[in-house]
C-alpha cells in the first residue's frame, strides 16, 4: 500500500458510492424529520424534529460540498 504525503485529488468508485449511499441516508432522514413534524401535535417534538431535519441537511450539503 502506498502512503501519501498530500490525499489525492480524486475519488474511486468506491468512495463515490459510499458518499452516494451517506447523501441518500441523510436526505431521507431529513426528509422523514420533515414529514413527521407535520404529523405530530406535541410542540417539543415538533422542535426536536425541526433539529433533526437541519442537522440531516447539513450532513447532506457536507457531502455535496466534497464532490464539488
Amino acid at each position: 500500500m502506498k502512503n501519501y504525503e498530500e490525499v489525492p485529488s480524486i475519488i474511486s468508485t468506491k468512495d463515490l458510492d459510499y458518499l452516494s449511499d451517506v447523501y441518500n441516508w441523510n436526505f431521507n432522514a431529513c426528509k422523514l424529520a420533515n414529514h413527521f413534524k407535520g404529523e405530530v401535535q406535541d410542540e417539543e417534538i415538533k422542535e426536536l424534529l425541526t433539529k433533526v431535519a437541519s442537522m440531516h441537511k447539513e450532513h447532506a450539503i457536507e457531502v455535496l460540498n466534497i464532490l464539488r
